[in-house]
């Protein structure tokens, strides 16, 4: 039997991503060394686990059976492994986290420098990205999510601004240059900056005043991967190219700086805010522990944002 369990972590890791570049990037080692643990622990065991070509990575059948036993087994070593942790003065070990590109950038910067700073020893590796894994599949031990994006079978704590607002914004220039609309359906005339997922999908722009909803479908010169390009959208908002939809949060300083103005203000929808989600486990590990103890204990959120 193979005594190497970094050889099997390195199979799981390509067996859970699919291939070995996605495991590389969840797992923070090259794609390389994950291909020569496989190859070794298959010398080892003296069975082929990976098929391989060069455009995808697929488990033969030796190897789902190999995966099956292997998972919960692995589980139980690591949950095993972690108990030692909560000995420990301070926690300590990486925790891994998915979240959206909005999160990275408007929930994440007022928590982890404090949360670092209470735990010296703990490795934060954080995957900002708008496709919606499953994060234990993607290697996470958490992600932050919105409501529509919970999984029923998931713990869920608030983390970040109880409320916010998708916010439309363009600047003074442009808006001097081809007016200002009253009602949502006007922009349906104006040149706007639209996002989409990586599945294909393009959400509408959705406003509502006193009961009313109106959800448009505008047209406009740039189309962006929401998350990984918007701030692409944002720069040519400012630059006078169109009207952004965008979280109020990330254009607020925008705003401030007086180059971007707000459109169609009292028809801002409000939506509630995110959630830090794990599996509902009895035992969680120290690290998330830690994570979630301190998110707890953070003053309220609009409160924090004043001081």
């Amino acid at each position: 039997m193979p005594s190497n369990l970094a050889d099997i972590n390195a199979f799981l890791a390509v067996a859970r991503a699919a291939g070995f570049r996605e495991a590389a990037r969840v797992t923070g080692n090259s794609a390389s060394s994950l291909s020569e643990a496989v190859r070794r622990l298959e010398d080892q065991l003296g069975v082929r686990l990976l098929h391989r070509t060069t455009r995808s990575v697929a488990t033969t059948e030796a190897g789902l059976r190999l995966l099956d036993r292997l998972e919960p087994a692995l589980k139980e070593v690591e949950a095993a492994l972690d108990l030692v942790n909560g000995f420990r003065d301070k926690p300590a070990g990486t925790l891994r986290l998915n979240v959206p590109v909005s999160a990275a950038r408007l929930v994440l910067p007022r928590i982890v420098p404090g949360f670092l700073a209470a735990y010296p020893e703990i490795r934060l590796e954080v995957i900002a990205e708008d496709s919606f894994v499953d994060v234990l599949a993607a290697g996470c031990d958490a992600g932050i999510r919105y409501d529509e994006r919970l999984e029923q079978d998931m713990i869920a704590i608030p983390i970040g601004p109880r409320e916010q607002r998708f916010a439309a914004a363009a600047s003074p220039r442009y808006l001097d240059q081809r007016g200002r609309p009253k009602h949502p359906r006007g922009l349906l005339e104006h040149a706007c900056l639209r996002g989409q997922f990586a599945s294909g999908s393009m959400p509408a722009w959705e406003f509502e005043r006193r009961g009313e909803l109106v959800k448009i479908e505008p047209t406009g010169p740039l189309l962006v991967r929401i998350g990984a390009a918007t701030d692409l959208a944002v720069d040519a908002a400012v630059a006078g190219t169109g009207v952004i939809y965008l979280f109020e949060d990330w254009l607020r300083p925008y705003f401030e700086r007086g180059e971007l103005e707000p459109v169609l203000e009292p028809w801002w929808p409000r939506f509630s805010g995110p959630f830090l989600y794990y599996p509902g486990r009895r035992h969680l590990p120290a690290t998330l522990r830690a994570f979630v103890d301190f998110v707890k204990a953070l003053p309220p959120w609009q409160q924090r944002a004043q001081e």
